[in-house]
């Protein structure tokens, strides 16, 4: 069984430290959203730091006049750590470390960090657990006060000193055994799948920036009681719930874990079977927090993250949520997508929308007919109620007037 590892957590002050390697570049917005980061794994950020440089020092990370500046920085505000906007190299942690005599992370480490905390079913856990061996595998030397239990607090749901010890051998080991377990719980979410496929019963997968609010809709469209805070990646395992809508028709929609920037590597290998749950779905919600300055960013790293899954040649339906949080007139465009709403899932504003969206979408599909079914036949009825959408029916001398929107294979047995 998985196991993700946690410790005993203390508050913790930490530096962020960022690199801007060109004018215009998102290092702030990125920054700014480390700190969210930081604040969800359970720290207080008390300062921010900013290096323009052509690109990041390969030894240190940032120039070595910058880490003096650091040192200085730590010293005022009395930080137990600093946190690196970048995924550090072995060499980076534990030059940085060696330097600062202070407990060195990046944001890899801290979104690693989040995961182990959010995960509750045996595949997140197996799913995190491997990302963190792999991360830690080429950090096994090295790694005194980022990984030591002594020091606890974020960055630490780890194993521990004496654990870490343990060698290369043993973590491959380890890995090879969680994959086997992954591909376990994959093969069960496959046939669950087939199964989905056999029953037509159409998927729509919910993607999105983290904290964009999926959980939020899916919560208010099919009354799932999925944990909704208002932090990044409250929701980390998918969630699979059905909505009725008119016609006797059924859709599945699965809440997906939310896209970041600077994704780490790691965990889009390892989560790749339920980040792949988009890639087999019917349609596609995007769900777009409205309200966020940096929304067209996000945006554009949702489709580069489907992108890289190979989700492609699908219905879109961009989903532009918390309207009413929003302050500026701008128009809202995204030309990715079929279908564009304005909605704010929290008051339940939209969702009705949303419900004949999808009607109208499943109808596109289908054949409408008006026939009428002579009682002998009367078991068609059930058919066009599983496969398709049953507007009206009516009983006449003759049999059972209906009208219908159907799909092809029906069509040709009415």
């Amino acid at each position: 069984m998985a196991q993700t590892y946690e410790n005993e957590q203390m508050e913790e002050k930490v530096i962020l430290i960022g690199v801007s390697e060109q004018e215009g570049d998102d290092a702030e917005d990125s920054l700014a959203e480390l700190a969210e980061l930081v604040k969800t794994a359970g720290a207080v950020v008390v300062g921010t730091l900013i290096q323009k440089r052509e690109s990041i020092h390969p030894g240190t990370y940032v120039g070595t006049g910058k880490v003096d500046e650091i040192a200085q920085l730590l010293a005022a505000t009395g930080a137990t750590g600093i946190v690196c906007d970048d995924e550090l190299s072995p060499a980076q942690m534990k030059n940085l470390e060696s330097i600062l005599a202070t407990k060195v992370m990046d944001r890899t480490l801290i979104i690693l960090d989040i995961f182990a905390a959010r995960a509750t079913t045996s595949e997140g856990k197996i799913q995190v657990e491997l990302a963190q061996l792999k991360y830690r595998l080429s950090r096994l030397s090295g790694l005194g006060k980022s990984m030591s239990r002594l020091g606890g607090g974020i960055g630490t749901r780890g194993p521990g000193e004496k654990e870490l010890e343990m060698d290369r051998r043993l973590i491959n080991d380890r890995i090879a055994q969680l994959n086997r377990e992954l591909k376990e719980v994959v093969k069960h979410r496959d046939i669950t799948r087939a199964k989905r496929e056999k029953n037509d019963v159409p998927v729509v997968a919910i993607v999105g920036y983290t904290n964009a609010g999926k959980s939020t809709l899916l919560n208010h469209l099919t009354d799932a009681e999925v944990l909704e805070e208002d932090k990044l990646f409250a929701t980390l395992d998918p969630t699979t719930r059905v909505l009725e809508l008119d016609g006797h028709q059924q859709i599945l929609l699965t809440d997906t874990v939310g896209f970041i920037r600077k994704l780490p590597h790691h965990l889009i290998e390892a989560f790749k079977s339920t980040l792949e749950e988009a890639k087999y779905a019917d349609y596609i919600f995007h769900v777009v927090d409205a309200s966020n300055p940096q929304m067209d960013k996000q945006m554009h790293i949702v489709y580069e993250t489907l992108d890289r899954l190979g989700v492609r040649n699908k219905k879109i339906v961009t989903l532009f949520n918390k309207m009413d949080q929003r302050t500026d007139d701008e128009p809202l465009q995204d030309f990715r997508a079929d279908h564009i709403l304005m909605i704010s899932a929290a008051r339940n504003e939209g969702l009705n929308e949303i419900k004949e969206l999808l009607q109208e979408m499943l109808r596109e599909d289908k054949v409408y007919v008006e026939r009428v079914v002579p009682y002998a036949q009367a078991g068609m009825i059930q058919l066009v109620r599983e496969k398709g959408e049953l507007v009206s029916e009516e009983y006449v001398p003759e049999g059972i007037a209906i009208k219908a929107y159907v799909p092809m294979e029906v069509y040709g047995k009415l």
